[in-house]
């Protein structure tokens, strides 16, 4: 066979095999789930929680964001994030042994990321869990 058939043949295939593989690599994307955010279904488009139980404290006393006063936050996939649609005193006295100022409480939300903020559609604080204590304060930077 001469050699211009052969690099025809090759150029072919790599061209096949480039197709196949950013078809595959686009429905991957396309699905928006990764192994980082969590079991399948908790994320239903890039940005978008459904049903997931995340971390909800005060942004500023216990995952370290910078603000004026006290406002409620979420931390999942690692990312503390401010919440907008619900705030800090909807859930009780924020000051208290068991509030979001003095302990990283669980919450099962649904919403979105925009930008820096978490905003919620739902955001149902679950029961603290029993003997659990109040989580110290993070750590200065300095």
């Amino acid at each position: 066979m001469p050699v211009s058939a052969n690099l025809r043949r090759a150029g072919r295939s790599f061209l096949a095999a480039a197709l196949i593989g950013a078809t595959l690599g686009v429905s991957l994307v396309a699905c928006g789930h990764d192994a980082a955010d969590g079991p399948a279904g908790d994320v239903v488009a890039a940005g978008t929680l459904t049903d997931r139980e995340v971390e909800a404290a005060c942004g500023q006393c216990r995952f370290g964001l910078t603000g004026g006063e006290c406002d409620l936050a979420v931390r999942f996939d690692g990312v503390a994030r401010f919440v907008s649609g619900t705030a800090i005193d909807d859930h009780g006295d924020a000051h208290a042994a068991d509030g979001f100022c003095n302990a990283v409480r669980t919450a099962r939300v649904s919403g979105r990321v925009e930008g820096e903020t978490f905003v919620v559609t739902a955001f149902e604080l679950l029961p603290p869990s029993e003997g659990s204590t109040p989580d110290p304060a993070p750590a200065d930077a300095d």
